[in-house]
């Protein structure tokens, strides 16, 4: 009878700490998580910032740097308005293309919701860090020569009519998801988006002044490599974030991050060496964003050895784009947004395809996909669309914005630099 006293009171004791798994906050997630969110705001301020400052002319640095601040504190308020909303709930009948408002003003996103085992303003939060960057990482392809009231109301629009759907389709269970689509991090929904977002701005906006008669060297390639430098790091939790638990898929996903960076970064840098007789600072720094785009949709899905395959194509595919290509068609993509981030996001979508496989040391395929070729198909779909879908809608936004306020700064304005005509600040002061 006393045995069974003890035993009882035992079980009031410990039975408030016992929840079910499905609903259960796991403090070491949650942990992981905190870090990995500031680690991909990191990445855009300030790695990205820095990253592109570098490769301006000294009188555009402070342009750049303002527009990626600016876009982080714009971004950080429409999200949490409603586009969080709109890419993560339930939009009904429309689900398939489109989430709902019910998380408008994050309505429900309290203290006690939970997110899986995380709190769910972890990862709104962690989701917010997403939007962020994917817009800055456009402002590299009409660097020097957008006006910046036309930059702000192009990157509310194109947050709110391109992201937020792609958003939707990819990971707030979309069509790309029920079609076993895999984008781990964001090949389609953020590098292929931003690269070819920023390919329709270039050439609608047109070439920059003088280009490409007139030499525009980066005026400071020592804060390119603080910046590239900052954005490696900042992708762990990029990539093994986006697994949204500390377990072994985040820590394979951050062994083929590291390993296909490295990989792309000496691919681009020994291909340089050949063309051009001498590697560079820009274009091994440019190589290792590369493969971190790259491996990007796939470190969640392939092993060490298909990382490495991953950085070795992206590198050298890379390098071609943005040194080779661009010339041939003629347009000024400032700072090669198309030519890395939308190449490298392709690549690593399709391969993804290729190297998710169980024989080649993948954790196998998304949802009806059964073998390589349906993969691949899968993947290429969700890559066509991504591009059809973003040019058609990019370009009416950017068509409106011109037809009403103009893109462009005038003639005065980019000659003098933007920094002075649009901010009254200069970079430095001699």
């Amino acid at each position: 009878m006393i045995q069974n006293i003890i035993k009882y009171f035992w079980l009031l004791a410990i039975l408030p700490s016992v929840t079910f798994a499905e609903d259960s906050l796991s403090s070491g997630d949650t942990a992981w998580m905190l870090t990995a969110t500031a680690l991909v705001l990191f990445m855009t301020i300030p790695g990205l910032s820095l990253f592109y400052a570098g490769m301006v002319r000294s009188k555009n640095v402070l342009s750049v740097l303002m527009q990626c601040f600016a876009i982080t504190s714009l971004m950080t308020i429409l999200w949490v308005l409603y586009i969080y909303s709109l890419a993560f709930t339930d939009g009904g009948s429309m689900n398939a293309f489109i989430g709902g408002l019910d998380k408008a003003f994050l309505a429900g996103v309290g203290v006690d919701s939970l997110h899986g085992t995380i709190p769910e303003t972890v990862f709104m939060t962690f989701q917010m860090t997403f939007v962020i960057i994917t817009p800055a990482l456009i402002v590299g392809a009409f660097a020097e020569r957008m006006k910046f009231s036309a930059m702000l109301i192009f990157m509310t629009l194109w947050a709110t009519f391109v992201y937020a759907p792609i958003c939707h389709w990819v990971w707030g269970g979309g069509w790309l998801d029920e079609y076993g689509i895999l984008d781990f991090a964001g090949g389609t929904v953020v590098h292929i988006n931003a690269g070819v977002a920023g390919l329709v701005a270039a050439i609608m906006l047109g070439k920059r002044k003088g280009y490409p008669r007139v030499a525009m060297p980066p005026h400071n390639l020592t804060l390119t490599m603080i910046g590239a430098s900052m954005l490696w790091v900042g992708w762990f939790g990029f990539n093994a974030g986006s697994e949204l638990a500390a377990n072994g898929t985040a820590g394979m996903a951050m062994a083929v991050t590291q390993i296909a960076t490295a990989t792309a970064a000496l691919a681009w840098m020994f291909t340089e060496w050949m063309y051009h007789g001498k590697p560079s600072m820009l274009g091994i720094a440019s190589g290792a964003v590369g493969g971190l785009v790259a491996i990007t949709p796939a470190s969640g899905s392939v092993g060490p050895m298909g990382a490495m395959a991953i950085g070795a194509i992206a590198g050298v595919a890379c390098f071609i784009s943005a040194t080779k290509i661009k010339y041939i068609f003629n347009f000024d993509d400032s700072l090669d947004v198309f030519g890395v981030h939308a190449v490298g996001g392709i690549i690593g979508a399709i391969l993804t395809g290729v190297f998710a496989a169980t024989a080649l040391g993948g954790t196998g395929f998304g949802a009806g996909n059964i073998t390589m070729t349906d993969q691949v198909i899968a993947q290429t779909i969700g890559v066509i669309v991504t591009i059809v879908f973003t040019v058609i809608v990019s370009f009416i936004i950017l068509k409106i914005i011109d037809i009403t306020i103009g893109l462009r700064v005038t003639e005065e304005q980019e000659t003098e630099g933007l920094d002075i005509s649009l901010h009254e600040e200069r970079g430095y002061i001699i």
